[in-house]
């Protein structure tokens, strides 16, 4: 008897999310939101979570003709890993610390290697012993353990106290950012006194050796306290430093290089003031070192009897360097000046050297000046040493660095070299590669092409943009694929950094682009102030010129586009699919912040108070008008659109999952055409995904094939 080929399953039907209509009226004009009820703060209501696993399910099904395809992207990703694997051994003291991978594991180990010091001050040459006759490695906390109970696991802090003795810990289990902090003995692992719990962040710093200091969060998660806490005391009766009650302010927590002070800052969008704590003597308490002034941004660091004081102004919009002795505050020097062409971005100090990382031209740069002994006076600093970079486009970033040492750490990486550690010797410029990540799966640097290429704005702002392709596949004849990604939003900077995920698309003969749009930070201060509040569009049409300007150059056409964003660039992506849907073929839109103006209109959401600075607020009719003209899920009309895919993070406390699961539910109710439209909400992470490095990966592979699907590039690669 023959058997029955048993028919297939029928595909789940496209997820109808019920309408409930939701008038919302101000300044005398109504919007009305039929999928208001989409939101759940307790992420418990049945009806709701049926409709985001109606979504899943739909997804699945659309994809699943795809699934084989993924898998072998999949393969390829991680196939370029090597599993097995430590990080670049930094010193401190008598101990190398370093992570492990393990071949097969999700998470890292958390090292340390004990090894006599030599009394020889630190060289770029230094390494960790290995081989038979190497001290041992100690495990200090393996995350693959800790992670066995959890669907989610994240360490976001990880501090080990000034006399290596103890590790503080910062662990969140559920992906919404609110941590744990756990003190274990270093060498035994045990826990050390109970656990901080609470509306902890991951800001957590030593204060000397048995103190630590920490912020909370008040109910819409705006870190607003600061506390010191006693080892060996009840976390009740730990004394609470500072109070921010201004709910547009949030606090901020570092240590300085030289480990003697804390910075507690307390900061908006605009402002920041500085109040430092001596870690010999926490228990006296917060000094004002920088005082609050609407628009003056202030950062600090320390060395020797003076602190340094970065300043940023109205007049001074890409900072200056000043400094001031510690018993004189108010006696600045001014170290660097303010230049308008260089942005000053950050500082790290030694005990007889200064590096200074800065931004010219869209391109991160470091510059090292050698620092009179302490005591003596410090006045404007001049013939500074800068290092030196070889790729066109690229990016740096500091790295942690031995304060009582003549070497600079940074990391270096561009779109073709894989990230890399580097040791510079801060006296004679010789530079010493420490550690480069090994890409296997045959990668070659040398057969991908990088550039800079610049396109016209709507103003005539140049907008850089930084490209790759495999210049043995692609022919610039306007047939290549392209995909073209932007965030713009927070001063923050799109650096052209590696990412070994994205060759499963270059080797398919992809072309990969960033739009560096204004709303970053990559041309300076007023790059990110001709982006924000009333100038926000700017963001969106600069990335529109960017996409006319690459199908112009030949580089793809309209029909190969696709473009991606993330989060604020989730609000890139809807912006510029509801003003031009014709010019891209595929969108990816990752946790986008698509709500604006109902979102910043309730201050009892996360992050709403503080940022009313970055996009304005909606209670004054002239932001109210204009965030309403760009807010995708307001502009969502009758029309065709390209094929989108959403993202989300149920647990998500910067962007709530119920504004994307808004936007497609209006998009499949609005739009005029039947391509492609899915929602994939991940039902226990929150905004960065996942948690594990290769289920990470999984998404990166689900992402390309939606891509490739929506580009019918399936071919031999379907079977």
């Amino acid at each position: 008897m023959a058997k029955t080929t048993p028919s297939p399953s029928p595909s789940p039907p496209t997820p109808t999310p019920k309408k409930v209509r939701h008038e919302m009226e101000l300044f005398g004009d109504v919007r009305v939101d039929n999928y208001y009820w989409l939101r759940d703060d307790s992420r418990s209501n049945p009806e709701l979570l049926s409709y985001l696993h109606e979504e899943n399910a739909y997804t699945d099904s659309v994809m699943s003709g795809t699934k084989q395809l993924e898998d072998r992207i999949y393969t390829e990703i991680r196939g370029r890993i090597k599993e097995d694997d430590i990080s670049a051994p930094m010193r401190r003291g008598s101990y190398f610390y370093y992570r492990r991978n393990l071949e097969g594991k999700e998470y890292v180990q958390h090292c340390r290697c004990y090894v006599p010091t030599s009394g020889a001050p630190t060289s770029v040459y230094d390494t960790m012993p290995t081989g038979p006759d190497a001290p041992s490695e100690h495990i200090i906390l393996d995350e693959n353990v800790k992670a066995l109970e959890h669907t989610y696991y994240s360490i976001g802090a990880f501090k080990v106290s000034p006399n290596n003795k103890l590790v503080a810990y910062a662990e969140d289990t559920k992906g919404d950012e609110i941590y744990t902090v756990y003190v274990i003995d270093a060498e035994s692992g045990m826990l050390v006194g109970k656990p901080l719990v609470g509306a902890i962040t991951s800001y957590l710093e030593w204060a000397g050796d048995d103190a630590l200091v920490y912020v909370t969060m008040d109910e819409i998660l705006r870190p607003d306290k600061v506390w010191l806490h006693k080892l060996g005391t009840n976390q009740l009766d730990n004394s609470c430093l500072y109070h921010e009650n201004d709910e547009t302010f949030s606090l901020d927590l570092q240590a300085s290089e030289s480990k003697k002070y804390l910075f507690i800052a307390s900061e908006s969008k605009i402002t920041r003031f500085v109040f430092y704590l001596d870690t010999s003597k926490p228990e006296n308490g917060l000094v004002v070192l920088t005082s609050r002034v609407t628009g003056i941004d202030t950062s600090a660091s320390h060395r020797g009897n003076h602190f340094f004081i970065k300043r940023r102004s109205d007049e001074c919009f890409n900072s200056e360097l000043l400094a001031c002795p510690v018993e004189n505050i108010s006696a600045t020097t001014v170290l660097l000046p303010h230049r308008p062409s260089i942005k000053l971005q950050d500082i790290q100090l030694f005990t007889d050297h200064l590096a200074v990382h800065e931004r010219e031209n869209g391109l991160p740069r470091i510059t090292v000046y050698r620092l009179p002994t302490v005591g003596e006076p410090l006045e404007r600093l001049q013939r500074g040493r800068a290092v030196d970079f070889v790729d066109p486009v690229y990016s740096v970033d500091p790295l942690e660095s031995e304060f009582e040492s003549g070497v600079l750490r940074f990391s270096y990486s561009s779109m073709r070299t894989p990230p890399s550690v580097y040791d510079y010797d801060m006296d004679t410029g010789v530079s010493v590669l420490k550690k480069i990540e090994t890409v296997l799966g045959g990668f070659d640097a040398s057969n991908y092409v990088t550039e800079r290429q610049w396109a016209t704005a709507s103003d005539g702002t140049q907008i850089p943009i930084s490209i790759i392709y495999q210049k043995n596949i692609v022919k610039l004849d306007s047939s290549d694929p392209l995909l073209l990604y932007g965030y713009g939003s927070y001063e923050i900077c799109i650096d052209p950094t590696f990412k070994a995920s994205r060759f499963s698309l270059l080797d398919r003969g992809f072309i990969y682009a960033i739009a560096h749009i204004r709303g970053g930070g990559e041309m300076g201060r007023q790059w990110y102030e001709n982006g924000k509040l009333l100038k926000k569009k700017n963001t969106f049409t600069d990335f529109i010129a960017c996409a006319e300007y690459l199908i112009d150059k030949k580089y793809c056409s309209k029909e190969k586009l696709c473009i991606n964003g993330r989060s604020a660039g989730g609000l890139l992506i809807g912006a510029v699919v509801n003003m031009r849907p014709n010019l891209f073929k595929a969108a990816v839109a990752g946790v986008p912040f698509v709500d604006v103006v109902t979102t910043m209109l309730d201050p009892t959401i996360p992050l709403t108070t503080s940022e009313w600075e970055e996009w304005g607020d909606p209670r004054q009719e002239e932001f109210y008008s204009y965030m309403k003209s760009y807010s995708p899920v307001d502009n969502v009309k009758a029309q065709n659109y390209p094929d989108i895919l959403v993202t989300a993070g149920l647990n998500d406390p910067r962007v709530m999952y119920s504004e994307p699961a808004k936007f497609v539910a209006k998009l499949r109710d609005m739009k005029t055409n039947d391509n492609l439209l899915l929602f994939k909400c991940e039902m226990g992470a929150g905004h960065f995904s996942k948690s594990g490095r290769f289920e990470k990966l999984q998404e990166d592979a689900f992402t390309y094939t939606f891509i490739l699907k929506a580009l019918n590039m399936l071919g031999s690669d379907q079977q």
